[in-house]
């Protein structure tokens, strides 16, 4: 297998979209070790699994022996990143950005290890709150030229509708953050999305100018499915990292539905599976490639959530659709569980209802709306009217067909919308107290 260098291992695993000196950087990350960064938003109080591909390339940087930094700016979230948006943000106050970026720090150090100084939590609000307006346009503003700027692609697109002069001084500081880190941390290197671009050369630019040292940028591809669809965008709303938000079985459910053509590039973008196996991977075809996919939704869920909780999300999803085990010649370095037997459903999202709502029956549409499988009233009858409702496994006919004592099995009625998600109706005696 060999020694694999960190740019080695994110080139392999498709994180490399724009490098901008990829022979000297290839070179230096194989001599020896550095120290890298990544900015992230705290906007708000969670990330989400858009933000996963940059946490990955983190994890890999670290794992490779290099020292991480993940940034929260709270500083710059103040203005607000112009990159990527048609229009302006609405600015948080500096209280709702210092909470954020508490939840966000506590967030990351689950997937890096900050022990020892391994990796570091900074925000940049440290030290951009602490900027002199006049002596920072007279250092820093001085080494900025406008064309340039409204040439970068993260101006063009927003001049139509108007950029205000807040979002406009965004790159600036971005720029500031890479040479202070540079100054005070011995940061080289900074990452992220390729819509960062313009912003990572600015600072590369500003750091030669003020330090006089040669820095670097690497982007990663902005990820859409092969569907064109965004990541981390589902009918329910985003997939965020907190558990609070996404539950881990919600979390699991998201990535066991990827797109067949995408399992592959999943597996090497999100999971921490040697490359050997997932490439194994682009050979399995029907049932094998339901079970790369309970691999992938499993190790995605160990990553963010632990291992207890991947356990619990792959136990409710074999018990309440047949999901079957992934055979033990498949991906061996997961730790996903080779049987089936045991498992526990807790995992799977529950609510309650009173026998008496029963007793005249519950209007299917109502019902698909009342327990949340469906967003809307409307939504349910056209779920519904396309055959995708279905009791206790039985399709709903009918918007209107009764869902009734006679669907109580045991106490429980299953709900499911389409082919994977699940509601477990527990039918409980009385009133149910409000929580």
């Amino acid at each position: 297998m060999g020694w694999k260098s960190a740019y080695d291992v994110l080139y392999e695993r498709g994180f490399i979209e724009q490098v901008t000196d990829e022979k000297s950087i290839r070179g230096l990350l194989e001599r020896e070790n550095i120290t890298c960064y990544i900015g992230f938003d705290p906007t708000a109080a969670s990330l989400h699994t858009g933000s996963l591909v940059p946490i990955m390339s983190l994890m890999h940087m670290q794992h490779c022996g290099h020292k991480t930094i993940a940034l929260v700016g709270g500083g710059t979230g103040l203005i607000g990143d112009p990159s990527g948006k048609t229009e302006m943000r609405c600015i948080l106050t500096r209280d709702e950005i210092d909470t954020n970026a508490e939840a966000i720090k506590k967030q990351l150090s689950q997937y890096l290890d900050f022990k020892e100084d391994r990796a570091l939590l900074l925000n940049n609000a440290d030290w951009l709150s602490r900027l002199n307006y006049v002596e920072f346009l007279r250092d820093v503003g001085c080494c900025f030229s406008v064309n340039r700027m409204l040439a970068a692609e993260s101006c063009k697109m927003r001049l139509e509708k108007g950029l205000s002069f807040i979002e406009f001084n965004y790159m600036l500081l971005q720029s500031y953050d890479f040479y202070y880190l540079c100054r005070n941390y011995g940061c080289i290197l900074q990452m992220g999305g390729n819509d960062q671009w313009g912003n990572i050369v600015a600072g590369i630019d500003l750091t030669r100018r003020l330090e006089d040292k040669k820095t670097y940028g690497i982007t990663f591809p902005l990820l859409t499915t092969s569907q064109g669809h965004k990541m981390g965008k589902t009918e329910k709303g985003t997939v965020w990292l907190d558990a609070g938000l996404t539950t881990p079985y919600d979390y699991f459910q998201y990535w066991i539905n990827t797109e067949d053509l995408d399992v592959v590039r999943f597996l090497a973008l999100f999971t921490l599976l040697p490359m050997e196996e997932v490439k194994e991977a682009e050979k399995l075809v029907d049932s094998e490639l339901n079970m790369a996919k309970a691999v992938l939704a499993f190790e995605t869920t160990r990553i963010t959530h632990g291992q207890d909780a991947a356990v619990a999300a792959w136990g409710a999803a074999v018990n309440t659709f047949g999901l079957k085990p992934v055979s033990s010649n498949l991906f061996p370095s997961s730790s996903i569980p080779r049987t089936g037997s045991d498992v526990d459903a807790s995992a799977v999202p529950t609510v309650e209802k009173t026998r008496e709502e029963f007793v005249t029956g519950i209007p299917a549409f109502e019902f698909f709306h009342d327990i949340d499988l469906c967003a809307t009233r409307s939504q349910a009858r056209r779920l519904i009217q396309q055959g995708g409702a279905y009791i206790n496994g039985r399709q709903i006919g009918t918007f209107d067909e009764k869902v009734g004592i006679g669907d109580i099995v045991d106490g429980i009625v299953r709900a499911r919308k389409g082919k994977k998600q699940h509601v477990l109706i527990r039918v409980v005696e009385g009133r149910i107290l409000p929580a």
